[in-house]
This record gives C-alpha cells, structure tokens and sequence, in this order.
C-alpha cells in the first residue's frame, strides 16, 4: 500500500532537478509535461548555505561525484520565495530537510508541515548530530531519537531518507518504522573523492570529498533496497542510478514502491518523463502506482 496518492510511481531524487530553473527555461510547457509524479526539493535547512567551494562536480566513467554542499536560502527564504513557486507545480511537494540538532529538524518538520502546499516531508539524516558527532541515518539509536523528537510535529507523512554509508541501512530503517516514519528512501549518495590531475596529493572537489551517483551504484541501491526490503513493510521509495524503464522495474522487483530519477536527470531533463512511459510499456496492465 502506497502512502501518497500519485498517478505514477516515478519522481525525482531531492538537489537532482531544480523545478524553478527549469521553470525560467521551458515556461508554463514545464507545468504541461512535467516529468515526475511528485516533486521532492533540495534540502532545506534551517539557515542558509552558501554551499561547498568549487570545483563541485567531477564527472566519472559511470556516473557524477558532486560536492555541492546543500546550498539554499534557509527556512525562511524557503517558505517566502521558493515554496510560492513549487506550489504551482501540478503533482504533490515533497519537501526535503536536515538539521544537526533533533531541535533545529523540529522546527523545519514543524513550519514546513504547516503550509497547506506542502505534501509530505523527507527527513535528510546525512547530517552529523552535532551533540553527538554520530551521523543520524547511520546509528539506529540516533535516527529513533530524532524521530521521537519530531514525529510528533506532524501528522503528515515524513520519509526517511536513508544514508548508505553505514554497516547496515536494514537495521536504520527497522528504527525508522519502530518510531514512526510513513516511509524510508533509498540509496542517497556513496562518498567518494577524485584526485586532482595536475597537483599529486590534493584532491579535485573543493569539498574534498563528496557523493558517487549515477550507473556505477545501480548494483548497491538493488542490494540495499532488497535488504531493507526484507526487514520492514514500510513504503520504500528505491533510487541509485536509474536510466530507464528496466532499470526502475528491477527496484521495484527488489521491492520499491516507488522509484526516484537522480542523476539522469542531469543528462536528459525529460528522463523522468521517458523513464516513466518505458515503464509503462513494460508493465502493461498494472496499476501506475504499486499498491
């Protein structure tokens, strides 16, 4: 049983697809063919980031190592400048947000949730606790902790947005329905580091380290999406290098509910769109959205 009521089961991967941008491009054609069931945003934080140094990107033989560092105008320019914009998109929002403290996610989980537009909320765990210095997403404890610090602030569904860099994303998603979450996302991005060319011992990304994505983590999001599978009933949201209809028909196999467009997007910003129709066609007579 699905926990959104969408038309289809293909949407974007939250900072892979900037509505707004694509908005300023293609005008109102992007509210007559847009590529995605629901629209998931860029993480949102509670004050604004300016974001990771450049160099950002470094392109890899099977896919993008980005460095971007989250940047965004913080909560209140969120809700004041962006979220007018997001709310005339013709599929529900999804709003994407990451505090270091269970307090400061509170907050974002509280005024987010209370604007009418917004859907549900995807909670970005990648975060260090700031008190602890433990990832949220990577320690069962942490992730039950914060969520029984805001689950409370809300009666619309939260996703969890899984981090992959951990022993076991199985176990972190059995905290995350043992203290309320209405769904888990998964795979976010591997880390990774490129070295730079021409300067021996120095890295490429002015991050130093940042995100793998795209074609060459398809195999771990299949593995991570079947093992979290196997271990909760939640509604999995499963992402990782998705290029076309048969590639979103292997995570729903391994046992996605729905499937997030990331890195493609990049390549082709009508991926969504297309992926969604290969889909289709391979799986004549199901419903658009598995329940």
């Amino acid at each position: 049983m699905t926990f959104l009521d969408l038309a289809g089961p293909v949407v974007n991967a939250s900072g892979t697809f900037d509505a707004i941008a694509a908005r300023r491009a293609f005008g109102d054609a992007l509210l007559e063919r847009f590529p995605f069931a629901a629209f998931v945003t860029k993480t949102v934080t509670l004050a604004p980031r300016q974001g990771n140094p450049p160099p950002r990107l470094y392109e890899l033989p099977g896919g993008l190592l980005n460095s971007i560092g989250l940047p965004n105008k913080g909560l209140h320019g969120f809700l004041e400048h962006d979220l007018p914009q997001l709310a005339e998109l013709p599929v529900p929002l999804i709003v994407n947000v990451m505090g270091g403290t269970h307090e400061e996610v509170a907050t974002l989980v509280e005024a987010v949730a209370a604007r009418d537009e917004v859907t549900a909320l995807e909670l970005n765990v990648s975060c260090p606790n700031v008190k602890t210095g433990l990832m949220f997403g990577a320690d069962p404890r942490e992730l039950a902790a914060l969520l029984d610090a805001v689950r409370s602030r809300t009666a619309k569904p939260l996703i969890v947005k899984l981090t992959p860099n951990t022993a076991s994303p199985a176990s972190v998603a059995e905290a995350a329905e043992a203290h309320g979450a209405d769904a888990v996302s998964l795979i976010n991005t591997l880390r990774g580091m490129a070295a730079h060319p021409r300067r021996p011992g120095e890295p490429w990304l002015g991050g130093t380290t940042g995100g793998v994505s795209g074609p060459a983590v398809r195999a771990i999001a299949l593995a991570q999406v079947a093992e979290v599978r196997a271990r909760v009933r939640l509604p999995i949201v499963g992402m990782g290098g998705v290029q076309s209809g048969r590639h979103a028909v292997d995570l729903l196999r391994a046992g996605a509910d729905l499937v997030a467009v990331g890195t493609e997007s990049f390549r082709d910003p009508l991926a969504g769109e297309r992926i969604g129709q290969e889909l289709r066609a391979l799986r004549p007579g199901r419903s658009a959205v598995p329940g």
